[in-house]
């Protein structure tokens, strides 16, 4: 369609629509944003609105759909929520007062990553992604556009960066540089971001501290750039810049997170089941917020961890004082986001009287904190701004029963403005005179059903039945004919209609005027506000934290130096919640300085995983300042968490399960150091049993020689116990079982020693398998047992491992038949440096064969 053919409006739709081509344009048309073309035909289908079009009579009617402006905000949620992005075009000028076609500009553009007022508000963090490259680094930035927050750090490998923005659950990724075919792939298919380029970057010096790398300065300038490009307006609650280091956090992978149920359930997807769930006792938005947090990066500071461990102490020892605090937190609303609201222009009343009722809160809050008497607590008081002013003036100002929409009057406090007052007296004082009236001529005429009604079209009027129209005087003029009544008015109405809709209209716009007024000042507040938010928020995990310990009779960790663990009969906290106390039940562990790994057997369903889990959580909690699980609990301070638990393949990537372990595996071994915990549940089974069973033996060999990190090692692979005669820093442990008259009862505690027996077929028999299936199952297994009894794991008394030993023989069987010059050549021709993982199974996989 050519623009000759095109009405002016749809011109201007195509002007616009060409700078936002990514974007589902809705364009305000009176009283609906519509949306042409391809737009309204996949908007339709997505939101299941009506499709229609424009110029039905036209060789090719233009595709239209369309929403109500007042109820946008839920179809605009669906359509982010699907992953696109939404850009809204305003009508710039009274369409009355304007000269041709109306103007109309793009006044926001909301994206996955920029949504501060959807109309389903969630506590969780939504956090916008940055990322900048300089072809070996990557400068990583985020923030959270509906409180301000904004990180950056610096990444050294593409494998951390993905780790990263799955752990912030991000959706949508600002990219700063050309990626490749490989990192588009990654991002786009397999992690399902929404990529949006910026090449540009924008100065903001009082935001970016300049001693920065270049490469956290560039991802968090283009992220700026972006949200000002988006949202095209000055944002005032921006917060600094913090620059953080994984170094300073217990490391843990996005895959390790999940396998241990941090946030939700990995089962699920849902909160229940979680650690979050089971320590979330918070009364705030921020709290919820700030919890998750410190779930997902636990501390490596032992003085910041024991600061925690102290406020939660003295909140223990203080039932009532908490308990006040408890109840005070619940009249807390989220300052963060109210800020925000106010910082984008769109905070309404309601806002302004939930931040007022909040901050009446306060000094009753840090009244209560002042009473607690503790250094740690009063260095939160002291963050503790009461604000009295604000509080004031929102108090002074803001009616209580005002309603969310400014621009329609009665939202502020008579008194607080002498104009205003002066019109509303004229209002009140003319619905009087407008009484007197209706009574005057409901006499005069006899009518005595007359009565004086309103509307916008006609303003006042009097309202006349047919049945009374022979009586309605001479001096009254007809305003509106109905089917069965008919509209009045007289001139003296007019007269004092006219004083009253001036009075209205005035009144309204200066309310208006005094809430933009309003609004304005409380903008000036809003550093201090989100000061104040950071401290309501850490008093309120605190005190949650503290409530968790109480109910479920957590104890206080104690760090050590020594590398060493003991802990004294711990569970696994979620689990312990679910089950019960009473059904749980508990087991100690201890591996002192000279014990680096536990070599656990056992079978399934007896318990491996949770004893290994529970030792993960116990650190977690104890790292991020809680209380733990337990009777006793003394711990050093890990580095870093490095799991491998539960069996999964990672389709989307084209992964099997074991090639899920191995470069998980790899990560472990490659970033483990002595301070780290490393929890292996059954590595190597996703193979041959050979091929498994050596390769599970040289990791932990590696472990033990190279690394020395405290390690669980749970396996099927009864052979390897024997590796506690050569490596001095293993030991055996397994879960014990009760077997009596062919019945076996997992008692789910661990003991010394390794176990003696699989169990596997009993586990099958609790699954309900056919008894015949059973029998035959345990005829084979007699038949392997027998065979394998003749087959030596490793010739005793040597210097070199068994596995090293088995590949030597074959590496000389070769060699004698004049076979090992084609290996050597294909080992040297393998470009070891750029395979991928996937290549490199397979290579390894056609020298073994040849082997």
């Amino acid at each position: 369609m050519t623009s000759e053919k095109l009405s002016p409006g749809m011109q201007q739709y195509l002007d616009v629509k060409q700078e936002y081509p990514d974007a589902f344009l809705l364009f305000r048309m009176g009283d609906f944003y519509e949306l042409f073309y391809d737009d309204a035909v996949e908007a339709a289908q997505i939101l299941e609105i009506s499709l229609t079009s424009r110029n039905k009579n036209a060789d090719q009617p233009i595709p239209m759909a369309g929403v109500p402006y007042h109820s946008a905000q839920q179809y605009i949620d669906i359509l982010v929520e699907r992953g696109h992005k939404v850009a809204i075009a305003e009508q710039m000028e009274d369409p009355k007062q304007a000269v041709g076609v109306v103007k109309r500009e793009v006044v926001q553009v909301i994206t996955p990553g920029t949504v501060v007022d959807s109309a389903k508000p969630d506590s969780a963090n939504n956090f916008l992604v940055a990322l900048d490259s300089d072809g070996a680094d990557f400068g990583l930035a985020y923030m959270d556009l509906s409180t301000g927050e904004f990180y950056a750090t610096l990444m050294t490998d593409f494998f951390s960066v993905r780790s990263e923005i799955l752990n912030l659950k991000a959706r949508e990724l600002v990219i700063g540089y050309d990626l490749s075919e490989h990192e588009e792939q990654i991002l786009t298919q397999q992690m399902n971001l929404l990529l949006s380029q910026e090449e540009t970057r924008l100065q903001a010096p009082h935001l970016i501290d300049a001693n920065l790398s270049p490469l956290e300065i560039s991802a968090a300038e283009k992220l700026l750039q972006y949200i000002q490009q988006t949202q095209k307006r000055e944002l005032s609650h921006l917060q600094q810049l913090i620059h953080y280091e994984f170094k300073n956090y217990l490391q843990m992978s996005y895959t390790s997170k999940t396998s241990l149920d941090l946030l939700e359930n990995a089962r699920t997807g849902k909160k229940h089941g979680s650690l979050y769930w089971l320590l979330d006792k918070t009364k705030t938005a921020m709290g919820m917020r700030l919890l998750r947090s410190w779930i997902d990066r636990p501390l490596v500071s032992r003085e910041t961890i024991l600061e925690r461990q102290n406020i939660i102490q003295v909140f223990l020892d203080s039932f009532f004082e908490r308990s006040d605090l408890t109840d005070s937190l619940k009249g807390v609303y989220d300052i963060e986001r109210l800020a925000s609201r106010v910082s984008f222009g769109k905070a309404n009343p309601k806002d302004l009287l939930q931040l007022g009722h909040t901050l009446t809160q306060v000094p009753l809050i840090k009244k209560i904190l002042e009473s607690f008497q503790s250094p740690e607590v009063d260095k939160i008081v002291k963050q503790v701004d009461t604000l009295p002013e604000l509080e004031s003036l929102i108090s002074s100002a803001i009616d209580p029963d005002a309603s969310a929409i400014i621009t329609e009057g009665n939202i502020i406090r008579t008194g607080f403005d002498e104009t205003l007052d002066k019109y509303r007296k004229v209002i009140r004082e003319g619905t009087g005179w407008i009484a007197d009236i209706e009574n005057k001529e409901r006499q005069a005429s006899g009518i005595t059903n007359l009565k004086i009604d309103y509307n916008r079209k006609d303003g006042y009027y009097f309202h006349v039945t047919n049945s009374n129209l022979s009586l309605v005087p001479d001096y009254f003029f007809r305003k509106a004919t109905l089917k069965n009544s008919e509209r009045f008015g007289t001139a003296e109405l007019a007269k004092i209609e006219g004083e009253m809709l001036e009075a209205r209209e005035e009144s309204a716009n200066l309310e208006y005027e005094i809430f933009m007024r309003i609004r304005r000042q409380v903008e000036s507040y809003i550093s201090r506000l989100q000061s104040l938010a950071r401290a309501l928020a850490t008093v309120d995990v605190l005190q949650s934290l503290a409530i968790v310990a109480e109910n479920n009779h957590y104890v206080r960790p104690r760090f050590n130096d020594e590398q060493t663990i003991a802990i004294e009969n711990g569970r696994h906290a979620v689990i312990e919640n679910v089950m019960g106390a009473q059904e749980y039940i508990p087991n100690s562990i201890d591996l002192d300085r000279e014990t680096h790994i536990q070599l656990i057997t056992g079978p399934n369903m007896s318990g491996k995983s949770t004893y290994m889990r529970q030792l993960a959580l116990t650190v977690i909690m104890a790292q991020l300042g809680a209380f733990v699980a337990a009777d006793k609990a003394d711990l050093p301070i890990f580095d870093a968490i490095y799991t491998r638990i539960g069996a999964a393949d990672d389709l989307i990537s084209g992964q099997s399960t074991f090639m899920v372990e191995m470069m998980e595996a790899n990560q472990a071994l490659k970033a483990a150091t002595a301070h780290s915990l490393i929890l292996f549940d059954e590595l190597g089974r996703g193979t041959a049993t050979y091929d498994g069973m050596a390769l599970a033996q040289s990791i932990i060999e590696y472990i033990h020689h190279n690394i020395g990190a405290k390690t669980m090692f749970a396996t099927h692979y009864h052979e390897l116990t024997e590796l506690a005669d050569d490596l001095p820093h293993l030991v055996n442990v397994h879960v014990t079982t009760l077997e009596r008259d062919g019945e076996v009862t997992f008692l789910h505690k661990i003991a010394a020693g390794p176990a003696d027996k699989s169990y596997g077929i009993h586990v099958a028999k609790i699954a309900g398998l056919p008894q015949t299936l059973l029998k035959r199952a345990d005829n084979i297994l007699t038949n392997l047992e027998a065979a394998a009894a003749h087959i030596p794991l490793s010739e005793k008394g040597s210097d070199e491992s068994p596995s090293s030993q088995v590949q030597a023989g074959q590496l000389n069987l070769f060699a004698e038949e004049n076979s090992h010059q084609d290996l050597i050549q294909r080992l040297q021709n393998l470009d070891v440096i750029n395979l991928t993982p996937m290549e490199a199974m397979n290579a390894l996989f056609e020298l073994q064969k040849m082997l």
